[in-house]
This record gives structure tokens, C-alpha cells and sequence, in this order.
């Protein structure tokens, strides 16, 4: 390596009248015993002639030259040389050098001079020692971290001596501050205060700089604990920060409300208790509210809530290890306030492994200390994440709680859409927008935030369609369905249960659904005969919503994927006191006794799980019953077949279908050409009255000519030529 002859300047003694003692011991030992010198004594000149003058070695440099030089000449120039460049003659001997060096390292050891470290280190020290319970060596070994990764003359002579193994950092670390080696290896243990508190950690894998091998609790670590005195909660600012007020409370939060009756008063009793091990594990989808829920419970209960980041300052992505730390430091420095740590995405710690090649999670590598943590953490912990599945089965255990947060259900997802869009969008398209299943409260907050800060700008109508439009996109983006400008699950003006042919009194069916709020009823019959059209109706009696799922919304391709959304539709149901109707049923219910596949027979299983334990009100439609098997007939209360019209409910409704449209009544001679239409449906009527908007008809018996031509495109129905 060439010498260099240029360094830059310690901020950490700026400003001092001398260097203090112990860092000039420090870089003797550096060089003498730890065998520095070798890179530090080159044949014609220093490695740092910066070094040189700290140490007293600064007579073998020309006094002449500015000892601090600032511009690459001045530092070309340091050194005693002729005019072509060349060192004098007998001006630097390295022999005479090296015995120079080992007497003045002779003399600092005999001199032991008290330390004399920057104020602001030793008072943030001290005050960080009486808050953790750091021992004096514990505040040694700190003290020389912080300064080998804050003062570039101590970094660059730390280097020198090469790259360590643990246990040679432990000598190294020993001859350094002077101590034993049994003592300083237990002060860098991985059971040490300093590991436990995550202030200082010793990287045990492989060989490297004294530097690398200690690492602080951030990357700014140094630079906080220097720059002053200061409260010890300001040296976690890079990894965990207060979080800002909430935006929820906990009365938006009613649809976990069983939970939150055993969370609130058990969080309370820890704080007044001091009980430790409290920590609470929280999932569910993106957007569902599980930071706000964290920060509206330290509202309602008096307290700071700190997050441990998952970013830093420049938008990177926090490594497990490093977030782990920063929690483990937030627990000891936190310990004595009444506080409440959120630790959001959790799965990067619990999930960060790859199972293909089998490596482990940082959780998974660091089992036993996590594990001790679960069971001994002072300050109460909400580990937030989007799937819960992340979790080793072992670790679940630990938790005291494990709640799932769900989408809000639909009067919940009204309110909070009315009072973070309500004054963008008119009741209608709340309403609408409402119905989304999927759509969580982040979403239309944040979408609102967008346009109202530039309302001005776009205009009342403008803003309106803005946030409707930022939503959908939202929604597609994640995967879901976008928000249908139509509901589709709203009935026609002149929807009559009486329209239907059915084998059982619809009527006094609905009524004992409002009255029980429970049943299991399985709708089967043509397509179009009003299975899906006679839910809507119950759901709109009972004043609730109705949740349509169908094969397509809950086959996956994952295995064991589709047994998943069974179960979350039905969660899902429950929670928001919906109607389930369930169509094409037949996909799921298929007779077990016919499975090729043993994904067939555990989808069967997971739907007859569910529908036995569902306390809402089921409706399963299909067009086939004979395929359906046996034992999910059974579970159904009732089975109720739904047919063609007979003669009678068609001539009624092509009555009632003319008043709609505005067409004259149909004359009785029409009745024979209606009474034909056997295979005729309310479905074939809808789509008549759809045709109409495109071409508009103009008779009655131009709608029986079109109600004839929806027949002929069913099995077994009669091509139409002319009027029928």
C-alpha cells in the first residue's frame, strides 16, 4: 500500500487544545502491541502522517508544511524531499522510527492518564447506562465503538491490524481498553446487556475490521450520541420514532368488538402492572386499519405509541436483524414509560428466509432469543402483519392474542367513507362505492386526501369522478374487481315474488328469515328462473347486505388456495351479517363419490365445514341437484325448486312489462302465442326489457316475438319464423 500523507481531521476532539490521552493510547496500542506498525512504518514515509503527529512522531515530518493540509498539493508536498521528490537522506530512518514508537507507547502505558473522551459522549453515556444498566465496562467498550466509528485516524489505524475472528476481536478488544479477556467476552455476548439492549452487537460470522465486527445500533448511532446532550429515546430516531396521532378511533373499529373488549382492559392491567411478556400479534389484508388500530389504541389509552421502522431516512428497507435490534433497544430504553410499541410488517422478520433453499428466518435463526423475548419484553408489543401465515406454529403460541382485522363491514365501511369522501361524492355513489367487499379504509382516505388537495382546481364534478376513479384503481391494482358504476344486485321497480314459479310459499319462507335470521336454503331450477333475483329480495326484507359469490371468486389455483376463500367468504359473511347467496353451487358440492382428485373431496369437506357452522342466512343456487352430494342435501333446511312461469304468472307480468315500457295492453287473442312459450322465464323477460333500450319494441306482440326468440336459444326450444 503507498503511503499516504493526507487524513482527515477528527471532529470528535475538534476544538480541544490537545488530543486527549486515552486516544492517543488507544492508536499506540493500535500500532504496538496489536501490530499496526507494520502498515503504519512504510520505507520511505508514514502511512497517515496524521497519525504520526497525534501519536508524537510529527518531528520526522517537515514542521514547515501545513500539518492540516486542505488541497491535494499542499498534501503532496508533506515530507521532507529535495526538489525532484526524493526524501532527503538520513531524514526518516523506519528502524529509528519503530524504536520511537515502542518508547512512546512505553511512556503512555506508564503514564495511565485519566480518560478525557468529548462531554457530550460521556453525559449521553452515562445517562444511557443509568436507564439500561450498562456496567462501567459495558460503557468502556461502548465508549471505544462509538469513537472507531465517529474519528477516521482510529478507524484507519483500526484497519491496520487486519481482519478478525471473533475471538481475536476479543483479544484485540482486551490489549485495547486494557482489560481481561474472560471479562470483555462476556460484555460482548450474545446474552450481554449490550447485545440484550441492541446497542452494540458482535458479528460472529467470519473474519473482518474491528470496525465491521462491532456494530452500533444505527448508522448514525455515532453521530446522535456526539453531536450533544440529549434525551437517550432520541438515539432510536433512525429505527423507531413516535407515531403521529391516529386518524381512527377505536368506535371505528366496532367489527372486532369481541376482541377489543378482552385487548383494551388487558394492554390497561400491563401498563398498571408493569407485566411483562404482553404482545399481541395483528393480520389481515393491506389497508384494513392494523397501524391506525395500534395508534388508536394508545389514544383511548393515555399513552405514546413508537414504531419500529422498516424504512430508513432514504426510503431502504431495514434488514430483520437491524429492525430486531432497534426493538430490542426500544424495550430497554422505552421500559420505564407508558408506552406501546408497533411493530409493523413483521413478517419481514418472521418470513424472511427462502424455503427453496433452505435458508431460515431471522426468526427462525434466532429462535431461542426471540422466544425469551416473547415471554420477557417490559413494553407492551403490537406485531402488525398482512398474513398471519408467516409464523412458525411455535412462535404463534407465544402471543397472548392473535386477532385478525377484516375488511369493515359495509355500515362501517359507509361511515368511514362518509367522513373521509362524504363531502366529494353524493349519497348515491357512497352508497355504491360502500357495497365493495374489499375496499379498506386506507384506500378512500388516501384517494380523498389526493383530490380534495386539489379540488380547486378540478371542480366539484371533476373531484367527484376523481375519487371514484383513484379508488377503482386502487381496487384493480390489488387484484380486485373494480367498482361497478351499476348495482348489480338491485331489483326492478316492479319485482313481484309472486312472478316466480315456485314448489314453496316465498313469501312465508322470507318472512321467517327476517324473523329467525338464520337458515340454510338451497335454490335450484332452470337458469333465469329468479333463484338470485328471490335472495336480493330476502336480503333487501331482512335490511342487510347481500354478498354474491360465485365458482370463479373462489377457485384458485394454489392448493388448498380455494378451501381459503371458502372459509374467508364465510368469515366474511358472518362478520358483516350479510345473506350469502352462493351460485353455481354445484362446483363445490359435487357427490364425492364421482372425485378424481383429492383436492375435490377436501373442497366438499371445507364447504359442508362451513355451511354447519355459518349462523347467517345461506342460499346455494344451481341449475343441477342431481350431481350435488348427499351429505350437503342434508345440511340444507329447505330445498326449494324453482321453474318456468305457467301460463297464468306469464300473461300477468307481459301485462305489468307493457305498463313499464309504455306499450299499449296486450289484446286476449295474444294469449295462445304467450301460452306457447313453455320454457319462458323471468330472465327471458330482463333481457327483453334490456333489447328494448337498443331496439325499442313497439307492441305487445312484438315483445312476445321477442320473448319467443330468447325460448329458441334454450336446449330443446323452437327456432321462431315470424310472429309466433
Amino acid at each position: 500500500m503507498p503511503p499516504r500523507h493526507y487524513f482527515r481531521r477528527s471532529q470528535s476532539f475538534e476544538g480541544q487544545d490537545d488530543t486527549p490521552a486515552v486516544f492517543r493510547l488507544w492508536l499506540l496500542r493500535l500500532l504496538v502491541p496489536l501490530g499496526g506498525q507494520r502498515e503504519f512504518i512504510q520505507p520511505h514515509g508514514f502511512n497517515s502522517d496524521a497519525i504520526a503527529i497525534v501519536i508524537g512522531l510529527g518531528h520526522w515530518i517537515d514542521t514547515e508544511i501545513d500539518l492540516w493540509p486542505d488541497t491535494p498539493d499542499q498534501q503532496d508536498r508533506i515530507g521532507v524531499r529535495d526538489e525532484d521528490g526524493e526524501r532527503l537522506p538520513g531524514s526518516y530512518d523506519p528502524k529509528r522510527v519503530r524504536a520511537e514508537l515502542r518508547r512512546l507507547h512505553r511512556d503512555a502505558e506508564g503514564a495511565k492518564q485519566g480518560l478525557r473522551l468529548p462531554r457530550a459522549l460521556r453525559t449521553n453515556l452515562d445517562r444511557l447506562a443509568a436507564l439500561v444498566g450498562l456496567s462501567p465496562l459495558d460503557v468502556r467498550v461502548l465508549e471505544f465503538t462509538v469513537m472507531i466509528h465517529s474519528d477516521g485516524l482510529l478507524l484507519e489505524a483500526s484497519e491496520w491490524i487486519g481482519h478478525l475472528s471473533t475471538g481475536k476481536l476479543v483479544h484485540s478488544m482486551a490489549v485495547v481498553l486494557d482489560v481481561p479477556e474472560d471479562l470483555l467476552r462476556d460484555a460482548l455476548a450474545t446474552k450481554s446487556v449490550l447485545a440484550r439492549t441492541g446497542l452494540l452487537t458482535c458479528m460472529r460470522n467470519g473474519a473482518d475490521t474491528l470496525s465491521s465486527k462491532l456494530e452500533l445500533l444505527s448508522e448514525h448511532f455515532a453521530d446522535h450520541i456526539l453531536s450533544g446532550e440529549m434525551d437517550p429515546v432520541e438515539l432510536l430516531r433512525d429505527n423507531v420514532a413516535p407515531s403521529p396521532p391516529p386518524l381512527l378511533t377505536l368506535g371505528d373499529y366496532t367489527h372486532i368488538g369481541a376482541s377489543l373488549e378482552v385487548l383494551v382492559p388487558y394492554l390497561k392491567h400491563a401498563h398498571a402492572t408493569r407485566r411483562r411478556g404482553v404482545n399481541v400479534f395483528v393480520h389481515g389484508d393491506p389497508g384494513t386499519g392494523k397501524t391506525q388500530l395500534a395508534r388508536a389504541l394508545g389514544s383511548d389509552m393515555g399513552c405514546e405509541v413508537f414504531q419500529v421502522a422498516s424504512e430508513d431516512a432514504d426510503g431502504d428497507a431495514v434488514t430483520a436483524d437491524r429492525r430486531l435490534r432497534a426493538f430490542r433497544a426500544a424495550q430497554s430504553i422505552l421500559a420505564e414509560r407508558q408506552v406501546l410499541i408497533a411493530f409493523d410488517e413483521a413478517a419481514d422478520v418472521f418470513d424472511d428466509g427462502d424455503a427453496v433453499f433452505g435458508r431460515k428466518s431471522t426468526a427462525q435463526t434466532r429462535k431461542a432469543w426471540v422466544n425469551r423475548m416473547l415471554e420477557e419484553n417490559p413494553v407492551p408489543t403490537l406485531w402488525l402483519s398482512n398474513d398471519i401465515a408467516c409464523l412458525d406454529p411455535a412462535f404463534v403460541r407465544r402471543f397472548d392474542m392473535v386477532i385478525e382485522l377484516p375488511i369493515p363491514p359495509r355500515q362501517h365501511r359507509a361511515r368511514i367513507l362518509s367522513e373521509a369522501c362524504g363531502d366529494l361524492l353524493d349519497p348515491h355513489a357512497l352508497a355504491r362505492i360502500a357495497e365493495c367487499e374489499v375496499l379498506a379504509p386506507a384506500v378512500a382516505a388516501r384517494s380523498a386526501a389526493v383530490v380534495r388537495s386539489i379540488q380547486n382546481t378540478l371542480g366539484i364534478a371533476t373531484a367527484r369522478l376523481a375519487v371514484e376513479r383513484l379508488i377503482g384503481n386502487t381496487l384493480e391494482a390489488q387484484g380486485h374487481p373494480a367498482i361497478l358504476r351499476n348495482d348489480p344486485n338491485r331489483l326492478p321497480d316492479i319485482y313481484d315474488p309472486s312472478f316466480l314459479h315456485a314448489d314453496a310459499d316465498l313469501v312465508a319462507m322470507a318472512d321467517g328469515l327476517v324473523r329467525h335470521r338464520q337458515g340454510r336454503l338451497c335454490l335450484f331450477g332452470p337458469s333465469g328462473s329468479g333463484k338470485s333475483a328471490f335472495a336480493r329480495w330476502v336480503a333487501q326484507r331482512m335490511d342487510v347486505p347481500l354478498q354474491v359469490r360465485r365458482a370463479s371468486d373462489l377457485m384458485s389455483k394454489w392448493v388448498g388456495g380455494s378451501e381459503k376463500n371458502i372459509a374467508r367468504t364465510f368469515r366474511q359473511a358472518e362478520q358483516d351479517q350479510a345473506l350469502l347467496l352462493i351460485d353455481e353451487v354445484d362446483g363445490f358440492l359435487q357427490d364425492r363419490r364421482d372425485a378424481r382428485c383429492g383436492w375435490e373431496v377436501t373442497l366438499v369437506n371445507e364447504m359442508l365445514t362451513q355451511m354447519e357452522s355459518y349462523c347467517g342466512v345461506l342460499m346455494a343456487s344451481t341449475n343441477l341437484l342431481a350431481g350435488l352430494d348427499p351429505a350437503a342435501l342434508r345440511r340444507f333446511d329447505v330445498k326449494v325448486r324453482f321453474d318456468y312461469l305457467v301460463a297464468e304468472q306469464a300473461w300477468r307480468m307481459l301485462t305489468r312489462q307493457c305498463t313499464a315500457l309504455g306499450i299499449a295492453q296486450p289484446l286476449p287473442e295474444l294469449r295462445p302465442h304467450l301460452d306457447r312459450l313453455v320454457q319462458l322465464t323471468p330472465g327471458d323477460f330482463a333481457a327483453v326489457v334490456r333489447q328494448h333500450r337498443l331496439r325499442p319494441i313497439a307492441t305487445a306482440a312484438g315483445l312476445i316475438t321477442a320473448l319467443a326468440a330468447e325460448c329458441a336459444l334454450k336446449e330443446g326450444g323452437r327456432p321462431v319464423i315470424g310472429f309466433v
